[in-house]
C-alpha cells in the first residue's frame, strides 16, 4: 500500500495578489480607530478602581473641552464588542463628558497578554492605591 505523502503548500490570498507588500504591511499596523463607547467592556476583574473624585471630574472636564489626547487600549471580544485593556479613567471621563465615541487602539492580544498589559499601564499611574498594589 503507497503512502500519500502530503506537501504543505502556503497560498497568497487573492487580496494579496494584486495588493503591494506595502499595503499590506499598512493594513497590519495598529491604528487609532473612533470606537463608540457602549461597545467597550471593562475588563473582567479589573484591580484598579476608577475613582469618581475632584481628579476624575478635573478630567471630564478637560476631555469635554480637549478630547481624549491618549487613546485607550482595547482587544476585540467578538460581536463587535472590545474589552478595555488600559484607559479606564480616560473611558469614565469621556462617559461623563457626554462623548459617544472615544480614540482607541485595537490589539490582538491573548488574556495573558492582556492582564500584563493592564497591570504594566496601571503601575505607571502616580497614585496606586495600597489595596490596588495587593491585588
Amino acid at each position: 500500500m503507497a503512502r500519500s505523502r502530503e506537501i504543505p503548500i502556503s497560498l497568497s490570498s487573492v487580496d494579496d495578489l494584486f495588493t503591494t507588500q506595502e499595503e499590506r504591511d499598512e493594513a497590519a499596523r495598529e491604528k487609532v480607530s473612533e470606537l463608540p463607547l457602549g461597545a467597550i467592556d471593562p475588563f473582567p476583574d479589573h484591580p484598579f478602581r476608577v475613582r469618581g473624585d475632584e481628579e476624575m471630574a478635573d478630567l471630564a472636564s478637560s476631555v469635554a473641552e480637549r478630547g481624549v489626547l491618549t487613546p485607550v487600549v482595547v482587544r476585540t471580544k467578538g460581536d463587535g464588542r472590545y474589552e478595555l485593556v488600559s484607559g479606564h479613567r480616560r473611558k469614565r471621563a469621556a462617559e461623563l463628558a457626554g462623548l459617544s465615541e472615544v480614540p482607541a487602539i485595537i490589539r490582538n492580544m491573548s488574556e495573558d497578554e492582556a492582564v500584563v498589559a493592564m497591570v504594566d499601564a496601571n503601575m505607571q499611574r502616580e497614585l496606586v492605591l495600597p489595596s490596588e498594589k495587593a491585588a
